[in-house]
Formats: structure tokens, C-alpha cells, sequence
């Protein structure tokens, strides 16, 4: 599925399922904070869809074992010239930085024979660099749509604020018989503030999970980059030995 429609989905489907909760299942007191309180928690919900999809998506890339575990394995394999095994053993463990690596490794293999020292590997640089440019738009995927989400909440909840203040404020130009018409008042008020608190809340989460998730990928991008250098520093050092 492409991104642009798997987001234009959630986007709906959230707003959707926002308006049935505002609509049925609020308390009368949270109700009174008018629609856009349906669009904020259709924001909430997006929000939980795209931090599950990042969660899934990361716990993927990290493979099947433990990735020290797998790249001490990976350099024995290396070290013996086992270039089959290491592929293997790639496959095997899956994960981003598995990916990155076999096609390192595989195109080293295929140039054994075939090439000089140094066309091998430049040959091999360049594979690792490919795989990994195909692999971190893979992690970075939905991290711009909960940073703009964070900051759409917070503005549309000031909107729903800014509604209810000056419904507040009309309430007390419309007077009966000399006396503010409380409940009116009240109301304008409620819708403000609730408002308000939906705006902050959806944010705070949104800023939360997207510095969450940019961690994380910064995780994997400085353990793909460290595991591609020792490999090719391991490819070096077997070159200059012949």
C-alpha cells in the first residue's frame, strides 16, 4: 500500500471513529466542548495508529536475534571467508541492518574473480550505501506526520478555545432582564477549556512518540553505519592480505 493512502485511511477512519466517540460516548460534560472535540480525538486516535505502526515497524528491523550477537557471527563467518554462510546468516536474521550488510556482502562475492582489490571494494561501499538509503526512508516513515499532528492538535485546540471564549464573551452581552444568562456562560467556558486540555493532550503525546521513535532510529542508523565500517575495515584487511 502506498503511504500517501495508507495515511489518507487512518485519516479518515480516525476522524470517523473520533465523532462516533464524541458523539456517543463522552460525558455530557467533555460533549459540551462542541465537534472539534470529535476532531481531537480523532487526532488521539491517529496518533495510537502511528505508534503502533512504528513500534511494529521497528521492532521488524531490529531482526530476529540479538543484533551483537548476530554481528559477532557475521565477522567470524568474514573472518574464515565463509561468504555464503554470512549471506545465510543475513537472511536468517533479517532486520535493517542484516539487509544493509548482505548486500554488502553479496556483491563483494559476486566481484571475487572478477575485479581488482579496489574495484571490489568500492563496488561493495557503494551496494552498502544503496541498501542503507533504501532502508532508513523505511525507518523515518510517519515520524513527519506525529510532529504535525503534535502541532496541528495544539491549533486546533486553541481554535476550540478561542469558539468557546467568545461564546462566553457573547453570554455576557446577552442579558435578561439585567442578568448574564449563566448557563450560556458556563457553556462558552466548558467549550474553551475542554478544548484546551484535548489540544494539550494529543500534543504532548505527539511530541513524546515522535522524539521516542527519532531516537530510536538514530539508534539504528549509528548501528547500521558502525556494523557497515568494521565489515568493510574486516574486507580491507582481507584484501591487503593476498
Amino acid at each position: 500500500m502506498k503511504q500517501s493512502i495508507f495515511i489518507a485511511l487512518v485519516l479518515i477512519v480516525s476522524m470517523a471513529i473520533g465523532f462516533i466517540i464524541w458523539g456517543l460516548m463522552l460525558p455530557d460534560y467533555l460533549r459540551m466542548g462542541g465537534p472539534i472535540v470529535g476532531s481531537l480525538i480523532g487526532l488521539l486516535v491517529m496518533l495510537l495508529a502511528f505508534i503502533i505502526e512504528r513500534t511494529l515497524t521497528l521492532r521488524k528491523a531490529r531482526g530476529k536475534a540479538s543484533v551483537q550477537s548476530f554481528f559477532r557471527n557475521m565477522v567470524t563467518m568474514l573472518d574464515k571467508g565463509d561468504y555464503d554462510g554470512a549471506i545465510a546468516a543475513c537472511d536468517k536474521q533479517r532486520g535493517t541492518t542484516a539487509n544493509v550488510l548482505r548486500a554488502g556482502i553479496e556483491r563483494y562475492q559476486q566481484l571475487k574473480g572478477n575485479a581488482s582489490s579496489e574495484k571490489r571494494l568500492s563496488e561493495t561501499q557503494r551496494a552498502i550505501e544503496e541498501a542503507n538509503a533504501l532502508e532508513v526512508p523505511l525507518l523515518e516513515r510517519n515520524l513527519i506526520a506525529l510532529s504535525t499532528i503534535a502541532s496541528i492538535a495544539t491549533m486546533i485546540g486553541l481554535l476550540g478555545t478561542t469558539i468557546g471564549m467568545i461564546r462566553a464573551f457573547k453570554a455576557t452581552s446577552e442579558r435578561v432582564g439585567g442578568v448574564i444568562d449563566a448557563m450560556k456562560l458556563a457553556t462558552g467556558i466548558s467549550e474553551a477549556l475542554v478544548n484546551t486540555a484535548g489540544g494539550l493532550l494529543a500534543a504532548i503525546i505527539g511530541i513524546v512518540a515522535y522524539n521516542f521513535f527519532v531516537n530510536k532510529v538514530d539508534a539504528f542508523n549509528y548501528t547500521m553505519d558502525e556494523a557497515s565500517y568494521e565489515v568493510m575495515q574486516l574486507l580491507k584487511s582481507k584484501e591487503a592480505e593476498k
